[in-house]
């Protein structure tokens, strides 16, 4: 946490599957505030998805998914680049890049960083962000 009276600016990765993806945009946009002081990087089309509805807030929009943003999601983690994850998941539908999802699981899990995998564990994160506490 920073010493100085300003806010942290935390970076934080925003991702979602395809069923989620309104899901995640609805979830920024009730925690807009929170996010209005983050740098936030997220894979290709929920970047671009975010980036429309809020075009206010820093977004960096990495490759797709499946074309290399989940790795690109990871090389951030390994790096320690990122202060949380946030991977909006639909636990019903067949998940054609699953190995994607594991790695980026287990990543988060190695470097101690803090993971959403859903809207609760999301709103405790944006919580923590909001009165900065991590």
């Amino acid at each position: 946490m920073s010493t100085s009276s300003s806010a942290k600016t935390y970076h934080v990765a925003l991702v979602a599957h395809d069923a989620c993806k309104s899901a995640l945009v609805d979830w920024v946009e009730a925690h807009v505030d929170t996010f209005r002081h983050a740098a936030i990087f997220s894979t290709g089309t929920t970047g671009s998805r975010l980036s429309k509805a809020m075009p206010d807030l820093s977004i960096v929009a990495l490759k797709s998914g499946p074309l290399g943003g989940d790795q690109q999601i990871g090389a951030m983690i390994c790096e320690e680049a990122l202060d949380a994850l946030i991977f909006f998941v639909d636990p019903l539908s067949p998940m054609p890049h699953d190995v994607d999802v594991k790695a980026l699981t287990r990543l988060a899990t190695v470097y101690d960083l803090p993971m959403a995998c859903s809207v609760a564990t999301a709103n405790l994160i944006a919580d923590a962000m909001r009165n900065q506490r991590f």
